[in-house]
């Protein structure tokens, strides 16, 4: 699959997989700023994507800012629909005590491109379909014994 691409920022490198077979690659930030603790901002990346009819552009958290520096996504992960063409932009979070300099050319955040299955939801009064868990809601796989 091709993604057309337009760099705002040509001095910031073009995103690519750093392996064959990964399955995202990163993204920098267009800016230089500082995320004190327990504040996020948005940090422009310089570019803008053409996302094909039938996917999305997930934006997810870099591991090695996660687990070194606390760094993450306010969202979560951040999904990017085909119609949108703006500037993408990272809404990244300092879950650390200490202050984060981002520097402009920082890896920031990762992005990976998904399939999207179009669904047509059917209105029901009740489900009558019933299964192992039930109702069972958080933590409740945990709580099962398994047989052999």
């Amino acid at each position: 699959m091709k993604v057309k691409i337009e760099k705002i920022d040509k001095d910031l490198p073009t995103p690519r997989y750093a392996y064959n077979g990964d399955a995202a690659m990163d993204v920098y930030s267009r800016i230089d700023t500082v995320l004190e603790p327990g504040k996020w901002e948005i940090i422009p990346t310089g570019l803008k994507f053409a996302i094909p009819y039938g996917f999305e552009m997930q934006v997810r958290a870099r591991s090695g800012l996660s687990a070194k520096k606390g760094i993450s996504l306010v969202n979560g992960i951040g999904t990017i629909d085909n119609q949108y063409r703006g500037e993408l932009g990272i809404i990244a979070i300092n879950h650390s005590k200490e202050n984060f300099e981002v520097k402009r050319g920082d890896r920031i955040a990762q992005v990976a491109f998904n399939k999207i299955e179009f669904v047509q939801l059917e209105e029901v009064e009740f489900l009558e379909e019933n299964t192992d868990r039930g109702t069972g809601g958080f933590g409740s796989s945990g709580e099962r014994e398994f047989k052999n």
